[in-house]
């Protein structure tokens, strides 16, 4: 029968009870104006669906109310649209109308199924995964380890185990596939690698090896990167005609290493390496860029120091894991994706995080080994891990994706 909506209770009432009642697939369709009514019930419909309210905008006509502030249940319209309906407003053209309709309707559609699972109880692999973890939480972040890092002591990699771990045991391999291996067949407890640079981007060989290997991020941590110009004792920056570091680290200072004519610029390994080739080198023409603790290692003296093209110039480092496990605080997760090859299927993906109202703070892409121009997807979102929208997300991501894989929620120190 008809019901008064006489306060804001009524209807947020009103609102759930039409969230409630729909079924995978439905889209609510109501008759006639209650003006400022509009948005609330709106607002009170996606609340209940558990998305973003401005996917059902009050600007359509996805959704019209009854004049007079009159709201009959029995007279609500619910059907499935057949992507020929007219949902915009008089005067919006047909075509690109019926185009953003059908997608304002996928993602309802999407919303309701999910908001159908939840009160089923239905989960998705990914989303139990979750669930096991939260429930088996560990109190605190590891005080001490055993560590893999890449490289030799001095390491970037091995100041930002420091500062994660406040008694590591550390192990160092000569490459970034070692210390992957180290992890995911039990030798160390955990690995740390670098994974982006704010002037440089992202490390592409780690990213490429993530895909390869079977580990869980347990947490993050973001250093300042100072590099400097390390030398022989005795020799002059004048001298100098050959510079090794790692490859980041040239690309970070590019423009410094630009403005010395007659350069040669070799890669190492990583910049504690360069470091220690430098001091066992005989020649009196050689430098690496690194860390000032290097300096100290190695013997080495600062011929130059901050000559870093960005002076904000930070890396990230992500420690790795063998088994899931999601500490306190964990309000960062990463994510593997790879979704069809055909047009709309990443939106599909992206419309999850906006209907949830979740941010998006990294999304990049990189080729799949041995599959012609086929791409993988990163994500990291900015969500607590315990938070329902987060459980949400992680039950609804599966049916939009080819694959999915989740490699954990984490905190990143800064």
């Amino acid at each position: 029968g008809r019901r008064q909506l006489k306060s804001k209770d009524d209807t947020r009432r009103l609102g759930l009870e039409i969230a409630n009642a729909l079924e995978p697939g439905d889209i609510v369709a109501l008759v006639g104006d209650l003006g400022t009514g509009k948005t609330a019930l709106t607002g009170y419909i996606a609340e209940g669906l558990g998305i973003n309210e401005k996917v059902i905008s009050p600007t359509f006509t996805i959704v019209k109310l009854y004049e007079s502030g009159r709201v009959p249940l029995a007279h609500f319209d619910v059907y499935r649209l057949s992507g020929s309906e007219e949902l915009w407003d008089a005067g919006a053209d047909d075509i690109i109308g019926g185009r953003y309709a059908s997608v304002i309707e996928s993602v309802l559609m999407e919303a309701s199924r999910e908001a159908q699972y939840q009160r089923l109880g239905t989960k998705s692999a990914q989303a139990h995964s979750v669930e096991l973890a939260l429930g088996q939480q560990p109190a605190l972040f590891p005080q001490q380890a055993y560590v893999a890092c890449q490289g030799v002591e001095g390491a970037y990699q091995q100041i930002a185990c420091d500062r994660m771990f406040k008694r590591p045991q550390i192990s160092y391999f000569s490459s970034f596939e070692g210390v992957f291996r180290a992890v995911e067949e039990g030798f160390c407890d955990f690995g740390v690698l670098p994974i982006e640079n704010s002037t440089a981007g992202s490390v592409n060989r780690v990213y490429d090896l993530m895909m390869r290997h079977d580990f869980h991020i347990v947490r993050s941590c973001r250093l300042k990167v100072d590099h400097c110009l390390l030398v022989r004792p005795g020799t002059r920056l004048e001298d100098v005609k050959v510079v090794y570091s790692h490859e980041q680290a040239i690309s970070q200072c590019s423009d410094y290493l630009s403005s010395i004519e007659g350069l040669r610029v070799h890669v190492c390994e990583n910049t504690a390496i360069a470091s220690q080739r430098v001091a066992q080198s005989d020649q009196s023409d050689v430098a690496a860029i690194a860390s000032r603790s290097c300096a100290d290692l190695y013997g080495l003296e600062i011929a130059a120091q901050s000559i870093q093209d960005q002076k904000n110039n930070y890396t990230r480092f992500a420690c790795i894991a063998k088994d899931l496990a999601i500490y306190p605080g964990a309000d960062r997760t990463s994510l593997m994706a790879v979704v069809s090859n055909e047009p709309g299927s990443l939106y599909k993906v992206l419309a999850r995080f906006y209907a949830l109202d979740i941010n998006l703070i990294k999304l990049e892409s990189r080729p799949i080994p041995d599959r012609d121009f086929e791409f993988m997807f990163y994500f990291d979102v900015e969500c607590p891990a315990a938070a329902p929208e987060f459980q949400t997300l992680m039950n609804s991501l599966a049916d939009v994706c080819e694959e999915l894989r989740y490699l954990g929620s984490y905190t990143e120190l800064v």
